[in-house]
């Protein structure tokens, strides 16, 4: 039995009243051939939404709202659609990513574009490498074998374990909501196989720039416009031949 993880962070640097924050998720791609009573989500997407309030201790009023990213999958292939972050509803990039390759696709007339073609004709990079929407790491949350657990929660009509993390510099708290599909990304993989679930939030304090940010992962059965068209296109040709 063989397994292959490659793992990815959102380090998203949004520059606004002359601060630089440094968005601190970490996101792991995961393609693998479990023998786990697992179920393994076969097509949908993700979005990665994160709130960012400034001078957080006088009030939540200073916010603003970034769209990071938009992941549609099939199977194990993704589609990912990186807003701008000014103007969401426009694309900047589409990158067509599998196992541990990543392809741009450019932001237009890629619709009609067959992504068997693509890998043989453009030059893939590694996932690692990719500056913008999900950025590929290793790490594991910082001071993690120190964390403690908390009482269990609900938001949004979802039951979730939770545990923080404190430290001089920053507080973190996670959200893990208990379940056994898995999809071909996780966040933190290391806490959800320990805590037997999938992590969708983590609210995170600076302590030093007083700046709070929550992250949120929200998945959905849907492809997003875009990418349907492209994974649509591609079963199409792929039928043909």
């Amino acid at each position: 039995m063989k397994s292959q993880m490659y793992e990815f962070t959102t380090k998203t640097i949004v520059r606004m009243h002359k601060i630089t924050i440094i968005l601190p998720a970490l996101f792991f791609l995961s393609i693998t051939n479990s023998c786990n009573k697992e179920i393994k989500a076969e097509k949908g997407g993700i979005d990665l939404i994160s709130n960012v309030y400034f001078d957080a201790s006088k009030g939540l009023d200073k916010m603003q709202n970034f769209h990071l990213s938009r992941i549609n999958y099939s199977g194990e292939t993704l589609v990912e659609l990186v807003p701008d972050l000014t103007f969401p509803e426009i694309t900047n990039e589409i990158y067509y990513i599998k196992d541990s390759l990543c392809y741009s696709l450019g932001k237009e007339n890629s619709r009609s574009i067959v992504l068997s073609e693509i890998s043989k004709k453009q030059k893939p990079f590694l996932v690692e490498k990719k500056k913008e929407g999900g950025l590929f790491s290793k790490e594991w949350i910082p001071n993690y074998l120190h964390r403690k657990n908390i009482s269990d929660t609900v938001l949004f009509n979802k039951k979730y374990k939770r545990f923080e993390v404190n430290s001089a510099k920053s507080f973190s708290r996670f959200y893990i909501y208990p379940t056994d599909t898995i999809l071909p990304y996780s966040i933190y993989k290391h806490a959800e196989i320990d805590y037997a679930g999938r992590l969708e939030r983590i609210d995170s304090y600076n302590k030093e720039k007083d700046v709070f940010v929550t992250l949120q992962l929200l998945p959905r059965k849907n492809w997003d416009e875009e990418a349907k068209e492209i994974f649509e296109f591609n079963e199409f040709v792929k039928k043909k031949k």
